[in-house]
């Protein structure tokens, strides 16, 4: 038996409605499941939330969609008898990409005239924003995940609040690992958009043949193998965010695509002869040096003006001077409470590798890194054969080619009359500025890059100091 392939609602306006598109305005997931609780019909804001935006979803059970410790646990259509109402449940669900969300989920009977029950509701509410709001409430110099106490941290952290009160455009700027992911949620979930969807499209993780139908949708028949209609991720975005990672590998002819929205703010889809209009706040992020491409003419310069309205260029680990510390204890804290052990520092001797480590990958590296401690860790501290091999294989490297190397930078001496006990650290630490100084020829970035400080931290420790500028 062929099954319809839509509804529309008669009788209530002037004209048929269709019922889908009605159900896709409501801001919150919608499922509507027949009497043995398999999918029939499920609304855009659903799709979002659980990334089933392309597997036809009709006839699955819902647990295979929702896939929600309620579903499993204690479902409450079980229980439903003919004079039941509307059970509403909190819980969690996994999406297609593994992150369990925070939901309410109500599930209410649909009756018939004659009482008998034809199918279910089931509406869902993604509760991640009340949930970390509730987190957030006694953690200073935190919003959403991101940690950092150094100054370049707290300016991103106080222009946060501020960018995300806003519609325009943000472009996300940082090496691999320093949490533009981060950023980019932080920005929708304290936004007026935060109960819309937030949908992420990495740019460079599709072929260029898939990525305009993934991003504008089609139409069925718009090309061989197009067998339905397809929303895009601009139109599952609509009234929501829309986070575009790896900007830099987004083809020229999509840039051009992707510029157009900007403009107008309609969304094409492949082979249909109307538009949609989107309400879509676009944010960017990309670790490529986007004004070389567009020198290059590998990426067009109208929409890199177009995405640069708010950048916001996120510091490596090497420049963040005190938060290496903060990430480190806050690592320990967090594994150690997942893992169920009972660790309480790192030794000496482990805490000075782990402070000299250069960390390539910034902040997801030193995440791994405790996270592996933390793993094989037997004690209530964390040593230095806990860590990962190749920090100390590559630390030992990079001792010897700085012996073997005659133009190498000196460390640190201290005065043939000098004990290392007599010397004050603000003594130290005003020589290490100096040499620093000296190595860099005068240029006070290179300098701060030189000591892991931000900027500021060296400007300011100069007027510690006394060192004139």
């Amino acid at each position: 038996m062929s099954e319809p392939t839509e509804a529309f609602i008669k009788g209530l306006f002037n004209a048929p409605i269709s019922f889908s598109s009605l159900l896709d305005e409501i801001p919150h997931g919608i499922l509507l499941l027949d009497p043995d609780r398999n999918a029939l019909v499920m609304n855009r804001a659903l799709q979002g939330l659980t990334g089933f935006f392309h597997t036809p979803v009709r006839r699955l059970p819902c647990a295979h969609i929702l896939r929600s410790d309620i579903c499993i646990l204690r479902c409450p259509a079980l229980g439903m008898g003919p004079a039941s109402s509307g059970v509403c449940r909190e819980g969690n669900l996994i999406n297609r990409n593994r992150r369990k969300i925070p939901v309410r989920i109500t599930l209410s009977p649909l009756k018939t005239e004659d009482g008998h029950t034809a199918g279910f509701m089931e509406t869902v509410e993604d509760l991640s924003l009340l949930r970390e709001m509730g987190d957030q409430h006694a953690e200073e110099g935190r919003i959403q995940g991101l940690i950092g106490q150094s100054p370049e941290m707290k300016r991103i952290l106080n222009m946060v609040p501020a960018v995300a009160q806003t519609d325009s455009s943000v472009l996300i700027t940082g090496e691999t690992g320093t949490g533009k992911d981060l950023v980019a949620e932080a920005l929708h979930r304290s936004s007026s958009r935060a109960k819309g969807p937030f949908i992420k499209v990495n740019c460079g993780a599709l072929p260029e043949t898939l990525l305009e139908s993934e991003l504008f949708g089609h139409k069925k028949g718009a090309f061989t193998g197009a067998v339905d209609n397809k929303p895009g991720r601009f139109k599952l975005a609509h009234n929501g965010t829309l986070f575009l990672t790896e900007i830099g590998d987004l083809p020229l002819n999509l840039q051009v695509k992707l510029l157009t929205f900007l403009d107008d703010r309609m969304i094409h889809p492949l082979g249909s002869s109307s538009g949609f209009q989107a309400d879509v706040r676009v944010i960017a992020a990309t670790h490529r040096n986007l004004e070389a491409m567009v020198r290059e003419d590998r990426f067009r310069r109208d929409l890199l003006y177009r995405l640069n309205v708010v950048r916001i260029e996120l510091p490596p680990l090497r420049r963040r001077g005190e938060d290496l510390r903060v990430l480190l204890d806050h690592f320990l804290v967090t594994f150690s409470r997942k893992f169920n052990k009972r660790i309480r520092t790192y030794s000496g001797e482990s805490l000075e590798v782990l402070t000299r480590f250069p960390y390539p990958g910034n902040v997801r590296e030193l995440r791994n890194m405790v996270e592996y401690a933390v793993n094989v860790c037997d004690t209530e501290q964390i040593d230095v054969r806990h860590l990962p091999s190749y920090i100390l294989e590559e630390q030992t490297e990079t001792r010897l080619q700085n012996r073997e190397d005659k133009t190498a930078s000196p460390t640190l001496l201290v005065g043939p009359s000098q004990s290392m006990d007599q010397v004050s650290w603000a003594g130290m630490e005003r020589r290490m500025i100096l040499e620093a100084l000296v190595r860099a020829k005068g240029r006070k970035g290179r300098a701060a890059d030189l000591l892991g400080w931000g900027r500021s931290t060296l400007w300011r420790k100069m007027k510690e100091h006394g060192i004139e500028s």
